[in-house]
């Protein structure tokens, strides 16, 4: 593994769950983070949770799916830690689970805002500082979702994105070959987060069932990410998938 020492990571959406796994899994590593989210209270409870202090980390408030914002992120990046190793575009959102025609515009604007925009407008910004940098490059990590390959019933919003996450990280995968940038995507099933508790007590499946489904502790997430980051850049992983054992995605489920 490439050594990690004073290297820098960015994960979005860092306040809780999956990015707040990251981050700790990423500092343990030993990179300097910067956290972002829409919370600072969140970002700032994170940092302290993960055993972060402000030698290492800085917490920014960022909305990913506003370029100014991003920018101001970027900035904030650049005058602390002046390079940027590792992005992890993890910020991501739902609609409500509704029939598709019955969603507002607004509805599929925030998600595809959030989920798809956000990844796209920091990884261009990763890209500039990671092409202008000395030594030159670095690595981009998107969060699919088990989403990016079989929908669940009522998701339009949110597996439409995921699936465009994928053409984005092959798209950056390629264009980022001639500058030492490489791009890859962890798709993700059942990590035991807010988001997901609802599994714990049922939830509707293809077959119009409600059933029970299982999930695994979010920190065996965060260490597949820095699986990921902590690879030489001649080397990259495409695509992962990590998942609950025995949840229903192969097979009959």
């Amino acid at each position: 593994m490439s050594t990690t020492h004073n290297k820098v990571a960015l994960v979005t959406g860092a306040g809780a769950g999956i990015g707040k796994a990251a981050a700790k899994a990423l500092l343990q590593g030993g990179y300097q983070l910067v956290l972002t989210g829409r919370n600072l209270d969140k970002l700032q409870t994170a940092i302290t949770d993960i055993g972060g202090s402000v030698d290492n980390c800085l917490a920014v408030t960022c909305d990913v799916g506003k370029p100014e914002q991003v920018k101001r992120l970027f900035t904030a990046l650049r005058e602390r830690f002046g390079r940027i190793d590792v992005l992890f575009n993890n910020a991501g959102m739902g609609a409500p689970a509704i029939p598709m025609e019955e969603l507002s515009y607004e509805q599929w604007m925030n998600v595809v805002n959030t989920n798809l925009c956000g990844a796209f407008l920091c990884s261009q910004e990763a890209i500039r500082m990671m092409k202008a940098q000395s030594p030159q490059g670095g690595r981009i990590i998107n969060n699919g979702s088990i989403s990016a390959h079989a929908p669940r019933p009522l998701s339009t919003p949110y597996t439409a994105t995921k699936h465009a996450i994928t053409g984005l990280t092959k798209t950056i995968a390629l264009d980022g070959r001639p500058f030492n940038i490489a791009c890859g995507q962890i798709d993700i099933g059942n990590a035991a987060t807010e988001m997901t508790e609802p599994m714990a007590a049922g939830i509707l499946q293809a077959d119009q069932s409600i059933k029970i489904e299982p999930r695994m502790d979010v920190d065996h997430v965060g260490q597949a990410v820095l699986h990921m980051a902590q690879l030489p850049l001649e080397s990259n992983i495409l695509s992962m998938t990590i998942m609950a054992t025995n949840m229903p995605y192969v097979g009959r489920g």
